[in-house]
């Protein structure tokens, strides 16, 4: 009879024990981390550049998943990079990286060193940098918009995915122009249609061009909205 108070203490004793070496496993500490990347561009020069001291914009162009990992040479496949070797001149700086990752997304973090070191490399008016991308280019910009919201005057994203808590972090007063293909069976229109939805529910100034039996590539029309360049182009940031 005497046994029973006997094991309850010895029980509990040894709840008391694990919940000590439990404890003593869980050890604060902290390590400096560093990451390096090395990121491949092209960078266009407008053509009165090098005959004027004044400030230029400058266009960030982040291409898709298709261009990533692979010959450097690829980015002039698509977008503005695409339009500049077929002869299109632009009156603002194109910066054009590359992701160096076939499978992973794009290094934003390392994309604004980029972005920060041509900047301040050149004639450039930080009032006036310009964001866009395509597809997987496009999800970052919806990600740097989020991350570095002081930073653009006017963002452009084509077929692009992004997450809707994303829409309360963007800079309330950057404009937005988004540009979807209806028959996209690789990003859904649907990602588009909802973070349109949710901005101009909060009276954001965002512009939609929602194309009719365009699949995945509405790129090929989206870059050659000229009136996009010019939209671009008027935008300034107000600090």
């Amino acid at each position: 009879m005497q046994k029973k108070p006997f094991r309850l203490i010895l029980s509990a004793a040894i709840l008391m024990l694990q919940g000590c070496a439990a404890q003593s496993h869980l050890v604060q500490d902290e390590l400096e981390t560093v990451t390096r990347e090395n990121i491949k561009y092209y960078l266009y020069y407008p053509e009165d550049y090098f005959d004027s001291e004044d400030d230029f914009g400058l266009l960030l162009f982040l291409h898709g998943g298709g261009e990533s990992g692979r010959d450097v040479e690829e980015i002039k496949d698509t977008g503005p990079p695409k339009m500049l070797v077929e002869g299109k001149q632009f009156p603002f700086l194109i910066l054009a990286p590359q992701n160096s990752h076939a499978k992973k997304w794009w290094n934003t973090d390392a994309v604004v060193k980029l972005l920060d070191s041509v900047v301040d490399a050149n004639r450039v008016d930080k009032n006036r940098i310009y964001l866009t991308g395509l597809s997987r280019g496009g999800s970052a910009s919806w990600e740097l918009a989020t991350q570095y919201p002081d930073k653009f005057a006017a963002m452009a994203v084509v077929c692009g995915m992004t997450p809707l808590p994303y829409a309360h972090w963007i800079d309330k007063d950057m404009p937005i122009w988004v540009f979807h293909g209806d028959r996209d069976d690789v990003i859904d229109v649907e990602e588009s249609d909802k973070m349109v939805e949710k901005l101009r529910e909060m009276g954001r100034d965002v512009r939609y061009t929602r194309y009719q039996g365009v699949g995945h590539n509405a790129w090929g029309r989206a870059y050659k909205t000229d009136s996009l360049y010019t939209w671009f182009a008027n935008k300034k940031r107000m600090n």
